[in-house]
């Protein structure tokens, strides 16, 4: 990002080994099976003459601060109060950083548009109206890790990449969440510092010179504000699906979902464990505990996402977002 960077749940979207080395959002008709490197997967299908559309609203004036999270906000300013860090990370994550990373991918990748994969271009460019964003481009990229990032560094074109197991795991409409996960970045300006993060998540140490500076001196800091920022895109995430068991869905399957039994998957239980979780860890014990186990996360943990998402959906503040939205066309069927 140039304006900004990732999502995910292990550093995304959607999310989810919770290290350095992997991010994830972390947490994802003849036409609807895809194959990749002799693996096949296949879209929850859409019957002739309908629009794989989440939502039939748009948010034509939204502003990133109308849905960003009070902690995103907080940790904002503790970064911005630290001299030079934005001019450094522009000076060092410059134009061959980001000709690394463009050619890596138009390399490995496959490039997304309406003729190379239609139906994830329009899941794409529907989120991207629904948020009033341009959408940027896309990649999809064959790994068995579920994951989805976004990079833009130099102030050019972004550009998010998804995994060919994130596609597999999810539905349209929770693929679709985390889309829009990634647009939350872009929309809030998330800037340099999500690329930091970004290249600390997906193990770009090996960058001359990079990555063990930013590891040694603000990899705490960083993976702090994006666990911040992560909130605010699981918000944009809603804002796109307008039905919160779709995004808890996708934190749900990228704890501990699979495809062949997807259907045995529950949200309400999901929810009721991460009640369980706060309550847990609601002892001073507990407290120190769950800090412990979480400060070197670029992501919060799954069960407390789901349950912050949960929350927010029944306040205020989301109510009058969509009391503001205003009715779009439906986009041509695919």
């Amino acid at each position: 990002m140039a304006c900004c960077v990732p999502l995910s749940s292990s550093s995304s979207s959607v999310l989810l080994s919770q290290k350095p080395d992997t991010l994830s959002f972390g947490c994802r008709g003849s036409s609807d099976k895809l194959s990749f490197g002799g693996s096949s997967f296949k879209f929850g299908t859409i019957k002739k003459g309908q629009s794989c559309r989440a939502a039939s609203v748009a948010f034509r004036d939204l502003d990133a601060d109308d849905f960003r999270h009070p902690l995103d906000k907080q940790n904002t300013l503790i970064l911005r109060a630290i001299p030079g860090l934005n001019e450094l990370g522009k000076a060092l994550l410059g134009t061959v950083t980001e000709q690394i990373m463009l050619l890596e991918n138009i390399g490995t990748s496959v490039l997304v548009s309406k003729n190379q994969l239609p139906e994830l271009h329009q899941l794409m460019t529907e989120a991207a109206e629904i948020l009033n964003i341009e959408a940027p481009d896309l990649y999809v990229r064959q790994s068995p890790v579920p994951n989805a990032y976004t990079l833009a560094i130099s102030g050019k074109k972004p550009f998010v990449v998804i995994h060919t197991s994130l596609v597999e795991l999810l539905t349209r409409k929770e693929l679709q969440a985390v889309l829009a996960h990634e647009l939350g970045h872009l929309k809030c300006d998330h800037g340099v510092w999500l690329t930091f993060a970004n290249i600390l998540t997906i193990g770009a140490y090996t960058v001359p010179g990079l990555g063990g500076l930013i590891a040694q001196s603000l990899e705490e800091q960083l993976f702090r504000w994006l666990r911040a920022a992560e909130l605010t895109c699981d918000r944009a995430a809603l804002l796109v699906a307008q039905d919160p068991k779709i995004v808890i869905s996708v934190l749900m399957k990228l704890a501990g979902g699979c495809p062949s039994m997807a259907d045995q998957l529950n949200v309400d239980a999901f929810l009721d464990q991460a009640r369980s979780y706060d309550k847990a860890s609601s002892s001073p014990v507990g407290w120190y505990i769950r800090n412990a186990q979480t400060r070197q996360l670029s992501h919060p943990l799954p069960v407390l996402r789901a349950r912050e998402i949960d929350d927010w959906s029944r306040g205020h503040d989301y109510k009058a977002l969509l009391n503001r939205a205003i009715k779009i066309k439906s986009v041509q069927s695919v």
